[in-house]
């Protein structure tokens, strides 16, 4: 295993380092950040994690452990390879990383070339409790009196459910961005029915996705 590098910088493309160590010559895939760091004929110290495949065996460069951990735990989730989770670290840093699964920010790993809607709710699922972020800013809303602009508390609408009910809607035939407002819709609705639950209790995906159905199959002007 090869867990860190020190030598020379030969070489720099956009996200690879290709280092000098002692006369050996190792290609590196880093962030753009990171390669925008490094300057060639300097001496650079990269953290490294090591995929192993029958084809190929590749090195990933992170310049501290922060880096390395949330990587580490990005390719952990099923569906998430290596290159998807450095694009992740190329846009939002560990500690961003964090507060998006604290605040089940869906929309923060979508921004994510490589990272669907059905991703993204599944590294916030995956990796819940397993990261915390620094700095918690304010409380999720649990009980519907506190939803904003009738959208529904985030504590009650899991982001996987609603990946996996756009998702559904998409196997129909419906356009993705039809699908989204039309789930945040029905999530809305289910929240103000007299039996949605109010003690943080999930949506389950078959509700959502009737209730989504009922709104995109109503007249226009019913909607």
């Amino acid at each position: 295993m090869i867990a860190s590098l020190r030598g020379t910088v030969l070489a720099l493309g956009a996200q690879t380092v290709h280092l000098d160590v002692q006369g050996v010559g190792y290609r590196v895939h880093v962030t753009p950040r990171h390669a925008l760091d490094l300057r060639v004929g300097d001496e650079a110290y990269v953290i490294t994690h090591l995929v192993v495949r029958e084809d190929a065996w590749t090195l990933f460069g992170f310049r501290d452990d922060d880096e390395l951990e949330i990587f580490e735990h990005l390719i952990s989730v099923s569906g998430v390879g290596p290159k998807s989770a450095l694009g992740v670290l190329s846009q939002l840093s560990p500690d961003d990383v964090a507060r998006a699964v604290t605040n089940e920010d869906v929309a923060a790993f979508k921004r994510v070339s490589g990272i669907g809607p059905k991703s993204a709710g599944l590294i916030i699922v995956s990796l819940k409790g397993k990261i915390v972020a620094p700095v918690t800013r304010g409380a999720t809303p649990q009980h519907p009196e506190d939803a904003v602009d009738g959208a529904a508390p985030a504590g009650l609408l899991a982001p996987s459910t609603r990946a996996d009910v756009v998702e559904a809607l998409v196997g129909l035939g419906y356009a993705e961005k039809i699908a989204g407002p039309a789930v945040d819709d029905a999530a809305a609705t289910l929240v103000d029915a007299p039996d949605a639950p109010d003690d943080g209790r999930l949506f389950d995906v078959a509700s959502l996705l009737r209730a989504a159905l009922r709104i995109l199959s109503a007249p226009k002007g019913r909607r």
